[in-house]
């Protein structure tokens, strides 16, 4: 049986115009050689530039990622300053939610608030229908404004490629059960075990949810995914693989199709890197507890890995910086392929000179 192919995609997608052809993240993510070691961050387009905090006057988190043009220009900053090698699709993790028309806003200083937590399966039930690929009811047509958005995006990456982006269905999951950010996600842990069939039916509809979203992502002009687990670090193997995996698993089915990368990261989650890459990644983001030659042994030496800079040496003296991103380079080269980034997101306070010195430093020394 053939396997993805590049006329599945839309003709006038970058990987089809051949716009991102020698794209040295999709090299090194296909475990090729590229002219040099690519770098990106999580959340390098944010709170740590100037100009994000000035686009996003008077606006809040959601309206940001629901108007396209903006959305667009945030994606696009942090690449014409840096000149990283790609850029990460400006989103926030509950954006699929908000627009299946659930009850939810970010609270500043506080993070995603639901108006109503899951608990129970009358409240599975109650949630919003999201369709099948292709259906084209609310959710879908809520979706227009993300297609639109990456489009506007890629029209301007020109030969850098786009990552979509979504949080991972355990995430998703768990904010819905607590109803608010939680410290160790107790809620939806006991949910699990308490009520397993209310945990997969919810599982079910946040897997699908996130699917849809990627897809549409990929349909409209990444070139690339990245899952992202903030949540998943607080399981145990036999419960990541048991409440977790299938969920991920679903999610990343929807794009397993289309000749994109499919890259899966959780924070605090070096611990579940094994069944992380079973769910269906075809490279593996590391965070920064586990050094990557190490990491690579675990998964065999089979797959690609992206990361693992520490973001608590971005404010540390300049040698110590450099000392820190060559051996992350080193220990990165005994995999099959590696993109260079943080081992978690770019923290709010960070000086854009020192992740300027890091893309710099990657370029000259990768």
């Amino acid at each position: 049986m053939s396997g993805p192919s590049l006329m599945q995609l839309p003709e006038t997608h970058p990987l089809r115009t051949g716009a991102v052809a020698d794209a040295p993240l999709l090299a090194a993510l296909r475990g090729e050689n590229p002219a040099h070691r690519p770098v990106w961050f999580m959340r390098q387009a944010g709170r740590s530039l100037p100009e994000y905090l000035e686009a996003r006057k008077g606006t809040t988190m959601l309206e940001s990622c629901l108007d396209p043009a903006l959305a667009a220009e945030i994606t696009l900053q942090p690449v014409r300053r840096y000149g990283v090698d790609a850029g990460i699709f400006f989103s926030d993790i509950v954006v699929p939610m908000k627009v299946a028309g659930v009850g939810v806003e970010i609270a500043p200083g506080v993070g995603p608030v639901f108006d109503r937590p899951i608990r129970t399966m009358a409240d599975v039930e109650a949630l919003p229908a999201l369709g099948e690929p292709g259906d084209r009811g609310t959710f879908d047509a809520g979706l227009d404004a993300i297609r639109e958005a990456v489009r506007l995006t890629v029209a301007q990456l020109g030969s850098t490629p786009l990552i979509g982006f979504a949080g991972a269905p355990f995430t998703l999951a768990a904010y819905m059960v607590e109803g608010r950010p939680s410290r160790d996600h107790l809620g939806a842990r006991r949910l699990m075990i308490e009520a397993p069939d209310v945990w997969d039916a919810l599982t079910a509809w946040t897997s699908a949810a996130a699917g849809l979203f990627l897809r549409a992502q990929v349909l409209a002009g990444a070139s690339a995914v990245q899952l992202f687990d903030s949540w998943a670090g607080s399981l145990a193997p036999a419960d990541y693989v048991a409440h977790c995996q299938p969920g991920s698993a679903a999610a990343l089915s929807a794009v397993a199709d289309l000749p994109v990368p499919r890259i899966h990261f959780a924070a605090h989650g070096s611990h579940l890197l094994r069944p992380m890459a079973d769910a269906g990644a075809t490279a593996m983001g590391v965070d920064y507890r586990l050094p990557l030659d190490e990491a690579s042994r675990i998964l065999g030496g089979d797959l690609p890995l992206q990361g693992n800079i520490d973001p608590a040496r971005l404010t540390a003296p300049v040698e110590v910086l450099e000392a820190h991103v060559l051996d992350v380079l080193a220990r990165g080269a005994e995999a099959p392929g590696h993109v260079v980034n943080l081992g978690h997101g770019v923290p709010p306070e960070t000086d854009p000179d020192m992740l300027q010195r890091i893309v710099d430093l990657v370029h000259a020394r990768g």
